[in-house]
């Protein structure tokens, strides 16, 4: 979506910076940019990056290192804008402001922007394009309930119903994210899954995990089939086949912002973009309820506005083109 602004700008010779607050998602991003753009000089900045000193057509930093610049980019992207440390931060976003010079654009980019945001674009005062699709043109997964007891209580045995989800996920090929509450969660739970999962790799990450950088590289690389993890990782890591689920999703640590950035990580290829979400939790939240139902509602509009792919007639495409294909063959 923003590459062809970040070409346009290159082609013109001016200087672009894509901004996060988190360095997962700067780590995410260096890849993708650099598969786009390989014949640009694109620097990558955030705590401890060996190109801090140097400078590039394409600068790709976490938000803490917006404090070294003024009015020394064309364009501005900042992306994830509602997320820690950036979101409620004057400080990072006076910085942000103040690195886009003052003929430049200014682009701020959120699955779930901050309330104040979104009353200023309601009330015509903040210039602003809903997408409502992914790039693959397939509706977003809506996350499913299963009922399941507190964590707490699961004492090392998964619910029946989690156990058989969980299963349904392997058998059909996918990695799958497993979201909890607490940093205190994680290794219980990596425990008891490996004991109903033997055969799989199965591993655990928090903020806390000096080798979580490694793991979510071995996680994409699909060395690691099921990654049980915090909030940590809600946004910023995308692997093609992928479930997620969402262990007491009735938690006061997670809001709707979060259960629908955790929901996120799921359908983001066009390969598998009906990847299977739940919410599996003891009760249902206003939280939970908020999630889905905004889910339900870009969908909705994605598909009133024309976006969504008409599934039937890809199939008949699909069928169309492999006939051609076994005629030429014959011939």
């Amino acid at each position: 979506m923003i590459f062809p602004f970040i070409d346009r700008e290159l082609r013109l010779g001016r200087k672009v910076l894509i901004a996060t607050p988190r360095r997962d998602v700067v780590l995410e991003l260096q890849p993708r940019l650099k598969r786009a753009f390989p014949d640009r000089k694109i620097v990558t900045l955030y705590g401890g990056s060996e190109e801090r000193w140097e400078q590039g057509e394409l600068t790709l930093a976490t938000t803490h290192q917006l404090l070294r610049y003024h009015r020394s980019f064309d364009l501005v992207i900042i992306d994830e804008i509602d997320a820690f440390p950036y979101h409620n931060n004057p400080m990072l976003q006076f910085a942000a402001e103040r690195v886009c010079r003052r003929s430049g654009a200014y682009v701020l980019l959120s699955a779930t922007p901050p309330a104040n945001l979104i009353r200023l674009a309601n009330r015509g005062r903040l210039a602003h394009v809903k997408v409502p699709v992914r790039f693959h043109r397939h509706p977003l997964p809506v996350p499913r309930a299963l009922r399941i007891k507190e964590l707490s209580k699961w004492k090392d045995s998964l619910p029946g119903n989690v156990r058989s989800a969980l299963k349904q996920s392997i058998d059909r090929g996918a990695q799958l994210f497993v979201f909890v509450p607490r940093i205190r969660d994680v290794e219980p739970m990596v425990k008891t899954i490996r004991a109903h999962l033997s055969g799989y790799a199965v591993e655990g990450t928090s903020s806390q995990d000096p080798e979580r950088a490694d793991k979510v590289v071995r996680f994409r690389q699909g060395d690691i089939r099921v990654l049980v993890t915090t909030t940590i990782l809600e946004r910023g890591v995308t692997v093609p086949k992928t479930d997620v689920f969402i262990l007491q999703a009735d938690s006061a640590t997670f809001d709707s912002a979060a259960l629908i950035q955790m929901a996120g990580r799921s359908g983001r290829s066009k390969d598998d973009p009906a990847g299977r979400v739940f919410f599996a939790a003891a009760a249902l939240t206003n939280s939970q309820s908020r999630a889905i139902r905004q889910i339900r509602q870009m969908n909705r509009v994605a598909k009133r506005k024309g976006y969504l792919i008409d599934g039937k007639k890809v199939e008949g495409e699909k069928a169309a083109a492999d006939r051609d294909n076994r005629t030429k063959g014959g011939l």
